[in-house]
């Protein structure tokens, strides 16, 4: 019975054993994350920077003295006095972007390194901001930015970190300049105002007197276009009246020619030119005049109409 119980006891040892062993065995196997590193030391000593995937470490040998991520990271530092060129005291808190890109030259390159990059980027910006006056200081914020990028880049190389990007994210001047900065943005605001409503009068004076310089030429262009029409209706009124004149001589012209013509034709004799020339006398008289020369030669003629005459009027008594 005894023998028995110690064959118990040596089975239960030997299975927790081999269960302690087999812990022992999974504890050894190490899985590394995407975006993460593992410094591995052997003995105290340095051995390997495990990458993403499965490891195996010795046991009681080697061991992870620590788990660095390589993701980019953010860190907001607390707001750090500073005084600028011209003796103005103000509070600039900082955010800075950084990444570890050699996780070994981060676990032995220096002790507490985010304390340690806060301490630098303090020291660093009140260096940046004691070459720069208050205006200079509120107004170049990429010039602080990328100085302090640069500065602190090349001081966190041999840290095993790459500083992307640094940002000044609140400047707190004092109550006192706060207060003369609103006061003179306020007047700086007035100042535009009155300028931009000095700018609209001016250009609404320019506008109106424009108006009123294009109305008066349209004005003398009216004038002038209507004086052409008018000067152009009497001209071709003058025209129509002198061709209706000169038409008018034409036709008298014509029927002169025409009765001149018929005459000749009907080969009139020395009475009835006789005759013709009377009518000329007369209506060269006009009943107006008291005496009227007649040639000798007419005067002949002119009895010889009258006896004519004398002859028509006894023959036409005698009808009666």
């Amino acid at each position: 019975m005894i023998l028995a119980m110690s064959q118990g006891m040596q089975g239960v040892i030997i299975g927790v054993v081999v269960l302690v062993v087999i812990i022992i065995l999974v504890s050894c196997i190490k899985i590394v994350p995407q975006a993460h590193a593992s410094i591995l030391e052997r003995l105290g000593a340095f051995k390997a920077t495990w990458s993403v995937g499965i490891h195996f470490k010795v046991p009681f040998i080697d061991k992870i003295v620590k788990k660095v991520s390589l993701k980019e990271q953010v860190v907001d530092f607390p707001p750090q006095p500073v005084i600028t060129k011209d003796n103005v005291t103000m509070k600039i808190d900082t955010v800075v972007f950084f990444q570890i890109t050699d996780p070994k030259l981060f676990t032995y390159g220096v002790d507490s390194p985010i304390m340690a990059i806060e301490n630098l980027t303090a020291t660093t910006l009140r260096n940046i901001i004691g070459d720069l006056e208050l205006d200079q200081t509120l107004t170049s914020r990429e010039i602080i930015n990328t100085k302090m990028r640069v500065a602190l880049d090349v001081a966190t190389d041999p840290w095993g970190i790459k500083v992307n990007r640094v940002e000044l994210k609140n400047i707190i001047p004092p109550a006192a300049i706060q207060d003369a900065m609103e006061k003179q943005m306020k007047a700086e605001r007035e100042r535009r105002e009155a300028i931009l409503r000095a700018e609209g009068e001016k250009t609404s004076t320019i506008l109106v007197a424009e108006g009123k310089k294009q109305s008066a030429i349209l004005d003398a262009e009216a004038d002038k276009q209507s004086a052409i029409l008018k000067a152009e209706a009497e001209k071709e009124a003058a025209i129509k009246v002198a061709e209706g004149q000169a038409e008018a001589i034409r036709m008298v012209q014509q029927a002169k020619a025409e009765g001149l013509r018929y005459i000749k034709e009907s080969s009139a004799d020395e009475a009835v030119i006789a005759i013709k020339s009377l009518e000329a006398f007369e209506k060269a008289a006009d009943g107006k005049a008291t005496k009227i020369i007649i040639p000798s030669e007419i005067q002949g003629i002119a009895g010889l109409a009258k006896s004519v005459q004398e002859v028509i009027n006894v023959s036409d008594a005698s009808k009666q």
